[in-house]
This record gives structure tokens, C-alpha cells and sequence, in this order.
């Protein structure tokens, strides 16, 4: 069986951090009312001129660099973000022309905060069927040119940066010992939309507009959702969760990431947890808590990891690797 190993990671943090005392000096808050309904701390925002690409090629060129792989041997670039550099051309092929490569297929994916599970399962998919033997996985976000920052509910949680990942066409055992992407599952339901959107867009309002959220109807549905989700994924190659190492959980809020946890039985000391650090990233937050984790010598090579998001829309998937 054809297996998508991830064969390198990598990430970037854009240089300027906000501080909850920095947002108390711009909005109705503090530094305890954040961290204690959130758990964040802090979050980076990009540099004026810094783009959703510049975030994307940088993190890329370190997952390349991980993986000891030329940029010109990738075949395949998808890219989840929900803050392009434009309307079109996709902010993919702007990374795959940074990296110098001419061949391919570039593009991206939009499943805002579900987006990095989305597009690591659209680029395995293409490497199981064969049709390419290399890709690049990236989540990419500049969320901090979608927030209304008078909006103390909104602009407290969300931050800037991008992770990659190096997948590679292997041949596996078709068993459960396989490195690589064991299984994914992508669900939506649009009848929530209003629950978290932006409220813009070229087509409706010709502006790109402020993300909008209600705060307790998102939460009131991530927590279900996601333990369904990651219920149905392992369930699909016959995994308990005792069996899993690691559970890295989009970073949205550490309320959600506990309560998921304790729906599904896993302890704490096995969730990887940088939504103190990194704010809510969007596409971005899962390979940047991979990333973490991998730098700090937590997740090691034959280790299973579960993933999971929930994003606007709604959206949610999980996906199963064996590093």
C-alpha cells in the first residue's frame, strides 16, 4: 500500500508579539479575563508588507530543509488558508514560484480553522492514487488583517504564522506499524455558517470584511463534533485511544482542547497544547504544535498522532499518522 509519510516540518512566527497587557491597552480586557476563559497568553502578528505567502514560503523552506529534499522535487503544493494574499491566483502558486519550481500543481484550500486537516487529506489522497510522489502540506494565516480590534470578543484570540510538512510516496505494509497518514475523515454542515464567518467577501460586499463568531454556539458544537470525528477516524483502522501517543488538537481555545480531551478519554500529558503561545492560528495551528513538538523531542519517529480541527461553516475532520 502506498503510504503519504511525512518525511519534514517546519514553521515561522512572525518577529512581533502582542501580549494580553498589549491588547488591555487597546480593548476592554486583561491579561487574567483572557487567559483564564482561553489560555492564551500571547500571539504573533505579521509585519506590515508581511504576507500569508512570505509566512508560507518560510515555513516550507524549513520543512524542506527538515526533510533534506530540493524544493524542485515537490510535485504538489496545497495550501489551507483562509487570508490569501489576493482573491486569485490561489497564494500557493505565489509559494511555488518563491521556491523556484516550475512543475506540478499548486492551489489552495479554504476550510478556514479545519484547513490543514483538509488539505493533508486532499495531498494524500493524490499521493495514494499515484498521481504525484511529492508534496507540501502547508497551513498559512494573517488573521490579524481579518479582526475587528474594538471587538474585545474576536480579536483577542487569533494570530498570525505558518507550518509545513514534507509528505513522500512510500511503500507500506497496509497494517497499523506503516509510517505515514493512516486516516483521515472531512465533515461539514453549512447550515452554520452565521455561527463564525467573516462578514465579506468580492462577491456579497465587494470588501473583505471582520471575522464574526458566537463565542458559546462554536464551543457548544466543537466539543461534540471533534470527539465524533476522532471517534469515527480511529474507528475506521481499528485504533483505541490508549493506543494513541499523541493528540495534537487544533489550538482554538484550551477549554475546547480539555473538554475534547476528557470526552475522549485522553490525558493531558498526551495533548500537545500551544494556543498559550501561538493564539488560535487557524490552518496554522496544527503543524505549528507539530512542529513544537517535534523541535522539543515530544513526538519521535514510529509514534501515532491524532489531529483534529473543527473551523467555519461548520467544518471538522481528524486525521491518523504514524510519524
Amino acid at each position: 500500500m502506498r503510504r503519504s509519510v511525512i518525511q519534514g516540518i517546519g514553521a515561522y512566527l512572525p518577529e512581533k508579539i502582542l501580549t494580553n497587557n498589549d491588547l488591555a491597552a487597546m480593548v476592554d480586557t486583561s491579561d487574567e479575563w483572557i487567559a483564564d476563559r482561553t489560555g492564551i497568553r500571547q500571539r504573533h502578528v505579521a509585519a506590515d508588507g508581511e504576507t500569508t505567502a512570505d509566512l508560507a514560503t518560510a515555513a516550507a523552506r524549513a520543512a524542506l530543509a527538515d526533510a533534506g529534499m530540493p524544493a524542485e522535487s515537490i510535485e504538489l503544493i496545497v495550501l489551507a488558508t483562509s487570508t490569501p494574499d489576493n482573491t486569485f491566483p490561489a497564494t500557493a502558486t505565489a509559494v511555488q514560484a518563491e521556491l523556484g519550481i516550475t512543475e506540478g500543481a499548486a492551489f489552495d484550500v479554504q476550510a478556514v480553522c479545519s484547513g490543514f486537516v483538509f488539505a493533508l487529506s486532499v495531498a494524500d489522497n493524490f499521493i495514494k492514487s499515484g498521481q504525484y510522489d511529492r508534496a507540501l502540506v502547508i497551513g498559512a494565516e494573517t488573521f490579524s488583517r481579518i479582526l475587528d480590534w474594538t471587538d474585545r470578543s474576536t480579536c483577542v484570540l487569533f494570530g498570525d504564522g505558518a507550518g509545513a510538512v514534507v509528505l513522500e510516496a512510500k511503500e507500506g505494509e497496509g497494517t497499523l506499524a506503516d509510517r505515514g497518514v493512516l486516516a483521515t475523515r472531512l465533515r461539514s454542515d453549512g447550515r452554520y455558517k452565521e455561527k463564525l464567518y467573516v462578514d465579506g467577501g468580492p462577491s456579497s460586499t465587494q470588501t473583505v470584511g471582520h471575522l464574526r463568531m458566537e463565542g458559546r454556539e462554536v464551543f457548544r458544537h466543537a466539543v461534540v463534533n471533534i470527539a465524533e470525528v476522532m471517534d469515527e477516524t480511529l474507528k475506521q483502522v481499528g485504533v483505541p485511544p490508549d493506543d494513541i501517543d499523541w493528540f495534537v488538537p487544533h489550538q482554538a481555545n484550551k477549554r475546547i482542547l480539555d473538554g475534547t480531551a476528557r470526552k475522549f478519554g485522553i490525558s493531558e500529558d498526551r495533548v500537545v497544547m500551544t494556543v498559550d503561545r501561538h493564539g488560535n492560528t487557524s490552518a496554522a495551528s496544527i503543524p505549528l504544535a507539530l512542529e513544537t513538538a517535534v523541535r522539543d523531542g515530544r513526538i519521535k519517529k514510529g509514534d501515532l498522532v491524532l489531529m483534529e480541527a473543527m473551523g467555519g461553516g461548520f467544518t471538522w475532520g481528524a486525521a491518523l499518522a504514524r510519524w
